[in-house]
């Protein structure tokens, strides 16, 4: 299935109440649709400048967060970095 069919999928898959359903870390999680991901990582109480993302096992760039929208049946791994000594 190309990349075409998945996105027309994944868009018949949204919600009539105008949210998406997202797994983050392994947990299922609704949001409004047309959130950014950027607004998702605040959203789960992340600073965006310490965090690596990968959406539908890819990498994301962190200069995209805000550019990028969460989708339908997005799968995302969110991994935040810990300082200390």
């Amino acid at each position: 299935m190309g990349p075409g069919l998945i996105r027309e999928a994944k868009a018949s898959l949204m919600s009539l109440d105008g949210t998406a359903g997202v797994m983050i870390n392994g947990e299922h999680r609704r949001v409004p649709s047309g959130t950014s991901l950027a607004q998702l990582i605040a959203e789960v109480g992340l600073d965006p400048q310490r965090v690596a993302v990968e959406r539908n096992l890819e990498i994301v760039p962190r200069s995209t967060f805000g550019e990028v929208t969460v989708e339908d049946g997005d799968e995302y791994e969110i991994v935040h970095f810990v300082g200390g000594g």
